[in-house]
C-alpha cells in the first residue's frame, strides 16, 4: 500500500505542453513505494537527504548531488534525514536523447552511479530545471535536451555508434511512433509486426535497447501520461482513466502504482501549481 499524504508534501509540476515532464517536490519522509517508468529520471537534490533504493544497493543524494535512474530501473524513494528533502527531477523520453544525438549512438546511454557529480549534466540540467514555475520555449527546450544528451553521452562513449544507422533502428522508431499515435487502442504484436518488418522477438530486444523499455511498457507509460493530465485538470478518476485507454479505474491504477510508486489519489492530494492548457 502507499503510505498516506505526509503534512507538507508537496509535487510542482512545470506548465510544459510538451517536451520532458519537470517537476520540483518535497517529501518529509516516505516518498514513492517500489515503481519503474519508461523515461530517464534525472535531477538533483536541493535540500535534506533523498534516500532511495536502486540496482541492489541504497543511494543517498545531498545538497549538489546528480541523480541520474536509467529507463526501466526498479527504484523507490524516501527522506534520509527527519526533516525530509526537496528536489528537482526531468523525465526524459530516451527517443528524445537518440534523437538528439542525430544517429550517433546505437544505444541510450547507460550511467551506472546513480548518484554522481559532473559539471557538464548540472549545466544542463540546470538550463533544463533552473525554472519550473513556467513552460519551456520550444527552442529552449531544444538546446536543453540537446545539452543533456551531449552530457550523457559523454558519460558514457560507449553507446557511440560506430557506423550508418541500422534498418532495425529506423524500424523502433516507426513502432514508437505508432504506438504513440495508438495508445487508446488494443496493440498486438501482429501489428507491430507490419509496421515495422521485424519479428516480435526481434523487435523487443531493439526496442529495449534503443528506448530502454518494452514496446507494451512504452504503450502503458503513454496512457499514463494522458491520465494524469485529465487528474490535473480535475477529471475524475473513472473518467480520466476511461479516456486514456484502460478498462477501468483499477485498471489504471495498478498501471499507476507500479509506474509511479503512489495510487493515482496520493498522487492528486499533492498536486500544486499551474495546469497545462488544453491542446
Amino acid at each position: 500500500m502507499c503510505a498516506a499524504v505526509s503534512r507538507g508534501d508537496w509535487i510542482r509540476t512545470a506548465p510544459d505542453g510538451e517536451g520532458p515532464e519537470r517537476i520540483e517536490a518535497f517529501f518529509s519522509g516516505h516518498a514513492y513505494d517500489t515503481h519503474r517508468h519508461d523515461t530517464y529520471a534525472i535531477g538533483y537534490t536541493i535540500s535534506g537527504v533523498q534516500s532511495f533504493d536502486y540496482r541492489g544497493a541504497q543511494r543517498d543524494s545531498t545538497p549538489g548531488d546528480l541523480i541520474v535512474l536509467h529507463p526501466d530501473e526498479l527504484h523507490n524513494g524516501r527522506a534520509g534525514i527527519e526533516s525530509g528533502f526537496r528536489y528537482r527531477m526531468a523525465y526524459v523520453e530516451p527517443g528524445l536523447i537518440m534523437a538528439a544525438l542525430a544517429g550517433r549512438a546505437s544505444a541510450i546511454p547507460f550511467i551506472g552511479n546513480a548518484v554522481c557529480r559532473d559539471g557538464s549534466l548540472m549545466r544542463a540540467l540546470v538550463g533544463l530545471l533552473g525554472d519550473v514555475e513556467h513552460g519551456l520555449e520550444p527552442l529552449e527546450r531544444d538546446a536543453t535536451v540537446g545539452a543533456l544528451a551531449e552530457a550523457l553521452l559523454r558519460l558514457d562513449p560507449s553507446c557511440a555508434l560506430n557506423g550508418a544507422e541500422t534498418p532495425a533502428m529506423r524500424a523502433c522508431e516507426r513502432a514508437r511512433d505508432f504506438l504513440s499515435e495508438s495508445r487508446d487502442e488494443t496493440i498486438d504484436s501482429t501489428m507491430l509486426e507490419v509496421v515495422t518488418g521485424l519479428d516480435r522477438y526481434a523487435l523487443a530486444r531493439q526496442f529495449r535497447r534503443r528506448y530502454g523499455t518494452s514496446p507494451h511498457h512504452y504503450l502503458v507509460m503513454r496512457r499514463l501520461e494522458r491520465a494524469r493530465l485529465l487528474i490535473r485538470r480535475g477529471e475524475p478518476l473513472a473518467e480520466a482513466a476511461a479516456a486514456s485507454g484502460f478498462a477501468d479505474q483499477s485498471h489504471m491504477t495498478r498501471h499507476f502504482r507500479r509506474a509511479y510508486g503512489q495510487s493515482p489519489g496520493r498522487w492528486r492530494a499533492m498536486q500544486v501549481g499551474r495546469v497545462p492548457e488544453a491542446a
